[in-house]
């Protein structure tokens, strides 16, 4: 969440970056949380007074017995209680202030960098970069996949049936639509793509990590799932656990509360998990096939580190992300994302996007942020550093390095050839084959 120094430093700058994230009532809300603040401290400030007065008022007592002045000594007695009592109201109201203060800064998203576009959605994102030169873009290099027979392009959700891949009925029937079920060939793509992505990430020099998949409420709103997404996660609520929509989540959770030494900074860490998202309200072509699901393989890459060093950290977590997709040998481009279209969280916001030559249209494949200090000031992820031993906020960043629903769509789509479906030079070692028959 927003610190309280962000606003009081700069309150105009910290407002017009809400405005450009299409906040509603961010004036507003930036002046209840300053008059929050004002409450506190003149609760703090009155009880300090009090506690002053008290101390003064205790050490006179002693005095006052000794000099027999028993009545004196029984009247600054009472004095001290009623200003216990006092100093008792004054927590109160401070705790309340503090309470309410935090409430509201839980509901306010992060401030985007200044190198955010302005935009109210996805249409207003820039296209920084792309392999395919008529899509916009810096490019680099030329996409140059093979194409075979253009108008009988077959969409994925029918060469998984015609290859006997995945088997959507199937997922319908034991658990409910937007759960597929992998068979045979389409499981050795699945696990060969998992183990492909954490080698790379390996080799990258990313820790990887076994997390959970269910986590608490705090880590929920730890890293800002919560409150802001509660209605799209699935939620356990007998236990009051929730399932996670991302290793972000339990990756990040693992330094909440915990102060780090600046030699240890940047930590890299990875993890492959099942990830589960409600999707509620999705719908139309969007969700076909591997589209949208509701359980899903991905890998995470995540990072805390210093803020002097977490530009370069999501510049190297950017490079990763785009050698592994033309290691794949897919059509991509790099989006920068708007003011509107960016997550709760992010204070920048780069989208990775294949192309699907049989849909005719661009697939997310990863989104990879930085959040400044705002996930670390929820976590309490805090360093030391090693020039003065202050301790102050981590910088925490996280990508997908991929997801696999949608990679494995345009792997299907794109390399579907007389033979089969072409398997990528890079990924053969790990599937067994060069081509799926």
């Amino acid at each position: 969440m927003l610190t309280l120094k962000q606003i009081y430093d700069d309150k105009a700058k910290v407002i017009a970056g809400l405005q450009k994230k299409h906040f509603s009532g961010a004036q507003e809300a930036i002046d209840e949380v300053l008059r929050l603040d004002g409450l506190r401290k003149s609760a703090q400030q009155q009880k300090d007074a009090a506690a002053a007065e008290m101390n003064k008022i205790s050490k006179s007592i002693g005095a006052l017995m000794a000099q027999g002045k028993r009545d004196e000594a029984e009247a600054a007695k009472a004095q001290t209680g009623a200003l216990k009592a006092q100093i008792a109201d004054f927590d109160a109201k401070m705790a309340e202030a503090e309470e309410a203060q935090t409430k509201l800064l839980l509901t306010i998203p992060n401030v985007p960098y200044d190198i955010v576009p302005e935009g109210a959605a996805a249409e207003d994102n820039i296209v920084v970069k792309s392999n395919v030169p008529h899509h916009g873009g810096d490019t680099v290099g030329t996409w140059v996949g093979e194409v075979y027979n253009d108008e009988a392009k077959l969409p994925h959700w029918e060469l998984a049936k015609k290859y006997n891949l995945i088997d959507f009925d199937l997922g319908v029937k034991i658990s409910g639509a937007g759960f597929p079920v992998y068979i045979g060939q389409g499981a050795r793509l699945q696990r060969a793509l998992i183990n492909f992505f954490l080698a790379e990430a390996n080799k990258a020099g990313y820790t990887e990590i076994m997390p959970p998949t269910v986590v608490n409420a705090a880590s929920g709103y730890g890293t800002g799932q919560l409150p802001d997404k509660e209605g799209q996660m699935y939620h356990c609520e007998v236990d009051d656990l929730y399932l996670i929509p991302t290793a972000e989540v339990p990756v990040t959770n693992l330094y909440r509360d915990v102060i780090l030494d600046e030699a240890q900074l940047p930590i890299k860490n990875c993890a492959y998990t099942e990830c589960f998202r409600r999707e509620a309200g999705s719908y139309g072509k969007d969700v076909r096939g591997l589209n949208r699901l509701h359980e899903f393989s991905k890998i995470e890459i995540v990072r805390i580190d210093t803020p002097e060093h977490s530009d370069a950290s999501h510049k190297e977590m950017l490079d990763h992300v785009e050698g592994l997709l033309q290691k794949l040998e897919l059509p991509y481009r790099i989006l920068r994302l708007s003011g509107g279209d960016m997550s709760f969280t992010a204070a920048l916001c780069y989208d990775f996007e294949v192309y699907s030559e049989a849909q005719g249209r661009w697939l997310e494949v990863s989104s990879t942020s930085n959040f400044d200090t705002y996930q670390a000031n929820r976590l309490k992820c805090r360093y030391r550093r090693a020039e003065d031993k202050k301790v102050t906020l981590c910088h925490t960043l996280n990508g997908s390095a991929l997801a696999l629903p949608r990679i494995v769509a345009a792997l299907l789509e794109n390399n579907q050839c007389e033979e089969g479906i072409r398997i990528p030079k890079a990924l053969q070692p790990f599937f067994g084959d060069d081509m799926i028959r």
